[in-house]
């Protein structure tokens, strides 16, 4: 098991001390470092700042939102990452969901497991530079095709039909930068272990994770997949609250839960409700959202069971916590990406490093 420092996304502002964190966490034995994006800060900008300082610790993207950049717009950052990290670069990357997607970026949600397909058959162009890169895609078309008597994507019809095929000015320093990707739904679980190199599962608890293996096992089985289960690589962000009193710890993680299943979404279209529901606490799950999408956020984060908490996060004294460690080191996941202040990374540092 590794572990990973998750720094997430900027609340109002920076944390004053996240430098520290990710000096501390590289001198504690961490694999890797992660940034994430979703509608305030962008996860490459804090990751080349505060990796900057680092020479041994991975550092990742988890996750990059695919509608905030084109492919090879991601493909360039990626390269010019993995060069100035020497080959330390992770690219993770997701399709976030309708409301960020179209409300945010103001594109369209639709065909998310097309638009990923074909995103990751560019970029790895961009990463192989063996030419110009040409794709003739529904959905990235490159070079563009639109123009006056020319077929163009019914998404932007508009075109000079001038677009010349090209390829990166820059040696990517590795032809194959690892992808990692996001993904909740069974359709989107299996497309990640058949084109991807890695998976950020998301409110992972290891006793409900039967269903996930079947949908990796779905993907590994393709003709084409890129890996197996023994090759493939699971950061499975984990929350860790470290309190003598159990309820205590548990209400600080009950707010990020409720806001998931509670917020992050429409009602009938939240990837993390599903997930919630498919692991048996759907009755819960329904409560939760009603009273978020109310704006009884208290009364949503108060509805947050106990038993929930404890499936996807460790909570409580560290006694508890030791006791716990072989529920996620005999589970799927590879690294675990923990998140919080010096103690607590300290603490996952001594249990599982």
């Amino acid at each position: 098991m590794k572990l990973g420092f998750g720094m997430g996304y900027w609340g109002a502002a920076p944390s004053p001390d996240a430098q520290e964190l990710v000096l501390e966490a590289e001198r504690l034995g961490y694999d890797s470092i992660w940034t994430a994006e979703a509608y305030g800060s962008d996860a490459l900008t804090p990751l080349a700042w505060y990796g900057s300082r680092t020479s041994k610790v991975r550092l990742g993207t988890s996750i990059i939102q695919m509608s905030a950049r084109t492919p090879v717009a991601t493909a360039m950052a990626a390269i010019t990452m993995d060069h100035l990290s020497r080959g330390r670069f992770i690219l993770g990357l997701g399709v976030s969901g309708p409301q960020v997607v179209e409300g945010w970026y103001g594109q369209s949600f639709a065909k998310p497991l097309a638009r990923t397909r074909e995103y990751l058959e560019i970029m790895r162009q961009v990463f192989a530079r063996q030419g110009p890169v040409v794709f003739e895609g529904e959905h990235y078309p490159i070079p563009y095709v639109g123009g006056p008597g020319l077929p163009a994507p019914a998404t932007n019809p508009q075109g000079e039909a001038l677009g010349k095929a090209l390829k990166p000015i820059v040696h990517p320093l590795r032809a194959d930068i690892p992808i990692f990707m996001g993904a909740e739904g069974p359709k989107n679980v299996a497309l990640t272990a058949e084109i991807a190199d890695g998976w950020f599962p998301f409110l992972y608890a290891p006793e409900h994770e039967e269903y996930y293996r079947e949908a990796l096992a779905e993907g590994f089985a393709r003709p084409d997949a890129r890996h197996n289960q023994q090759s493939f690589e699971v950061a499975a962000p984990v929350a860790i609250a470290i309190d003598a009193d159990l309820e205590a710890a548990a209400n600080r993680i009950r707010p990020f839960i409720a806001l998931y299943v509670g917020g992050m979404g429409a009602r009938g279209q939240n990837f993390h409700y599903d997930v919630v529901a498919r692991m048996g606490f759907e009755a819960e799950a329904h409560k939760i959202q009603d009273l978020y999408l109310a704006g009884q956020k208290a009364e949503a984060t108060a509805a947050v069971p106990t038993a929930l908490v404890e499936a996807m996060a460790m909570v409580g004294p560290v006694a508890k916590i030791r006791e716990e460690k072989d529920r996620w080191t005999k589970s799927l996941a590879t690294t675990l990406i923990v998140s919080g202040d010096v103690t607590t990374i300290r603490t996952a540092a001594e249990v599982f490093l």
